[in-house]
């Protein structure tokens, strides 16, 4: 497939299982963009150049993969990146609930972007960011739920 794709999400930190999604669906386009979304709102530990970087060295041996930081609507971004579809993981029902929302509104501000969704391998279904956050902030070992690069940016984290 000859199709440019966003993998849209704030990353914070990137998981592994973030990663497998990313190597999944970068066989399925031509380009595949992981957009590493900066939102104040959410409150996130790492800056939006921190979550850059590491999804760049998380990903630097996917070579049809683009690493790109933004702070605008979505279908905005889609638009200006020239992708034609949005790429999302599916753990539980839950975010299932939550992204058939977000396609709603997403197909109803442009109604020419596809949403494929991907379920991550089973033994990642159950990581998530605010999960690999808490556990580490917490003082726990969440290295198996990341690579070693975050691993080490969530230990100084935690120190610092």
């Amino acid at each position: 497939m000859k199709s440019k794709a966003l993998f849209p999400g704030t990353f914070d930190p990137i998981t592994l299982g973030h990663e497998d999604l990313v190597r999944r669906a970068a066989r399925l386009f031509g380009t595949l963009v992981v957009a590493v979304a900066n939102s104040p709102r959410k409150g996130t530990l790492f800056t939006i150049d921190e979550r850059v970087a590491m999804a760049r060295e998380a990903l630097h041996d996917v070579g049809n993969v683009e690493i790109v930081g933004f702070g605008s609507l979505l279908v905005h971004f889609a638009r200006e990146q020239g992708a034609s579809v949005i790429v999302r993981g599916l753990r539980t029902v839950a975010d299932f609930e939550y992204e058939m929302q977000m396609v709603g509104v997403n197909r109803t501000l442009d109604p020419s972007l596809e949403v494929i969704f991907l379920a991550p391998e089973p033994k990642q279904a159950f990581v998530s960011s605010t999960h690999v956050r808490e556990v580490s902030l917490h003082g726990g070992d969440a290295s198996a739920f990341v690579s070693a690069l975050v691993w080490e940016a969530l230990k100084k984290k935690r120190i610092g």
